[in-house]
């Protein structure tokens, strides 16, 4: 908005600043679809589909009755409303992987739910674009010509999936270059190619990314990609800030506070309500909540498309874009700091939980077996610790914070449950009181102080081992009331050492050409 013609107008180069933008789009629409993990929907279950839809659905209908309420048109409150459903998936991604909450249960249901939400607004742009390239013929007929020309789009891009795509990636894949600079052209190529037939490159740059999002590449491809998108999506908000006429955004500010009032405030109570109806304590339904209190690009790219068939004047485009502003700066910082936020709220937002939080299963009836150890944290040095537990025939509970670690290893017969050591009501759902370990591997001080004082302020006599970094881990958490400090490194070089102590003592022979044999 600085650099444009509203303050210092020093953007000579409009078209080539368009063209960047949309190759940013394209390559934004092309991660998410990388992304799309249609087992994740399936794994969280009906949570997802049913908030990501019921979100929408009550979004909509109240953002649209506050826009007749402030004098809106019909048609300019409908695509507001519509705007502010949609929540970021990419901001979302990138903050919840920066707090390493990615794995978590809300961190599992946000991404499920918005999913969802990519797929409802990929739909409505194929409708826009349908309705956009029709003239004089009726809309139903270019819904249906749009449909069929989908349907063959996505035949074709299911074949490539099924008979083409795995040997020509992993022929790719020889080259890292190579692959990135293939996926950058397949995602350009589908967006240009969608184009022709009609719909927005958007959605053929998207199926582009579901075509690829079945590889076993698709991590690779999404990580050496993500600069180049960040870089190229600077040019889709200059382009939109620059064309913005700020004379005319002043009268616009009232209206865009109320919008952004409801989307920070109102999007997490809807989820707050349907998660708790469905079941779930109130802290994973706050957390999960707190990440559809923003807009998404996707809002500002869908207020363009209806820009450009005529639906909404620019000032439209202008207020979903300063609700974007507003609550996309704001929300971030909601994120940040959720877990400050909910224990600030957390006696208010009991209202929102159930008695019997059935839909995060109670493990009461594990209770029933003799456990004589927890284990908290299955990675490779837990689970190694776990299983050991078991073999050496003391039976051991283990508790990890990964819906699908919890998952795969129930399926193994494993006993398993899910808890997350940043819930501070962890262990009233844990048979923790009748056993004699209780083992963090999760290598987090803070996490680890917190875990003791928990456990001794509610009178646990057994024995506490937690799992430090480093050294200087170690030393901090050995002041605070716990057994013992596991250093897995230090341990395992220590077991090399002992290795290395039995291999001495037995015989050895030396080949003819002096490399060395060990026996045994």
């Amino acid at each position: 908005m600085l650099i444009g013609p509203s303050v210092l107008n020093i953007i000579h180069s409009q078209q080539q600043i368009h063209l960047l933008s949309e190759i940013g789009i394209a390559l934004l629409l092309f991660i998410v679809g990388l992304k799309l993990d249609l087992n994740l929907i399936k794994s969280t279950g009906r949570i997802a589909l049913l908030t990501g839809l019921g979100q929408v659905v009550f979004t909509s209908a109240a953002g649209l009755l506050i826009g007749l309420a402030l004098g809106f048109s019909g048609v300019q409150s409908l695509y507001i409303a519509v705007a502010l459903t949609f929540s970021s998936t990419i901001i979302i991604v990138k903050l919840l992987t920066d707090k390493k909450e990615i794995d978590s249960l809300h961190g599992q249901i946000a991404i499920g739910f918005l999913i969802v939400q990519d797929l409802v607004v990929i739909l409505i742009m194929i409708m826009l674009s349908a309705v956009g390239k029709s003239d004089d013929s009726s809309l139903l007929k270019d819904f249906a010509v749009t449909s069929l020309k989908g349907a063959v789009l996505a035949a074709a891009i299911y074949l490539l999936m099924k008979w083409v795509i795995p040997g020509l990636t992993h022929f790719q894949a020889r080259s890292q270059e190579l692959l990135s600079l293939f996926s950058i052209a397949w995602a350009i190529l589908l967006a240009s190619l969608s184009e022709l037939m009609g719909f927005s490159s958007e959605v053929g740059a998207f199926l582009a990314g579901v075509s690829l999002a079945s590889t076993p590449f698709r991590e690779a491809i999404s990580s050496r990609l993500v600069s180049l998108r960040d870089f190229l999506l600077l040019f889709f908000f200059i382009n939109l800030g620059s064309t913005l006429d700020l004379s005319q955004l002043g009268a616009l500010v009232p209206a865009a506070l109320i919008f952004s009032f409801f989307v920070l405030i109102g999007n997490p109570l809807i989820v707050l309500i349907i998660m708790g109806v469905m079941g779930y304590t109130k802290r994973t339904s706050f957390l999960a909540g707190l990440t559809v209190a923003q807009i998404s690009e996707f809002s500002l790219i869908f207020a363009g498309i209806g820009y450009q068939v005529g639906h909404i004047s620019a000032e439209i485009v202008g207020l979903i874009t300063l609700v974007g502003l507003i609550t996309i700066g704001l929300s971030t910082y909601m994120i940040l700091y959720s877990h400050v936020l909910y224990k600030w709220l957390a006696p208010v937002l009991q209202v929102f939980e159930r008695q019997t939080p059935y839909g995060e299963k109670s493990i009461a009836a594990n209770a029933l077996h003799a456990y004589k150890a927890i284990v908290i944290g299955l990675g490779r040095f837990g689970s190694a610790i776990y299983d050991n537990l078991n073999t050496q025939g003391i039976p051991a509970l283990g508790v990890d914070f990964d819906p699908k670690v919890v998952k795969n290893l129930r399926k193994q017969g494993r006993h398993i449950e899910y808890g997350d050591l940043e819930d501070p009501d962890i262990f009233e759902r844990l048979p923790y009181q009748h056993v004699d370990f209780i083992i963090n591997t999760v290598p987090d001080d803070d996490l680890a102080s917190l875990m003791i004082k928990n456990l001794r302020s509610q009178g646990y006599k057994g024995y506490i081992l937690v799992t430090a970094k480093n050294l200087k881990s170690a030393a901090r958490l050995s002041a605070y009331d716990t057994d013992d400090v596991l250093l897995p490194f230090t341990m395992a070089a220590e077991g090399i050492n002992l290795r290395l102590e039995k291999l001495v003592t037995q015989p050895r022979r030396r080949s003819v050409t002096g490399n060395l044999h060990l026996s045994g």
